[in-house]
């Protein structure tokens, strides 16, 4: 039993980092408002606030105390700019 403990907290710390992923150019967000919210939401980025801007899908987030925004190309689902303020 105390085995199977191990095992499973094992399995769960390497299971961690793709949750907790963070943003690059080659991250795949959604083609649409909600998925790209979902997506940073399941990668532990707190979204403040989501809008269209100049045909792309613009997100403000914060995470560990940084705020940053990112900007979606809704057709493909590419992030197309990504800035994050210390």
């Amino acid at each position: 039993d105390t085995m199977r403990k191990i095992a499973l907290i094992t399995l769960m710390a390497f299971a961690a980092p793709a949750f907790a992923a963070d943003l690059t150019a080659d991250t795949m967000l959604g083609k649409t408002m909600d998925e790209v919210k979902t997506t940073l939401t399941d990668m532990g980025y707190e979204v403040r606030k989501a809008e269209m801007e100049d045909g792309n899908i613009e997100v403000y987030f914060v995470k560990d105390g940084k705020m940053g925004e990112v900007y979606v190309n809704p057709e493909t689902g590419a992030i197309t700019k990504l800035d994050v303020k210390n």
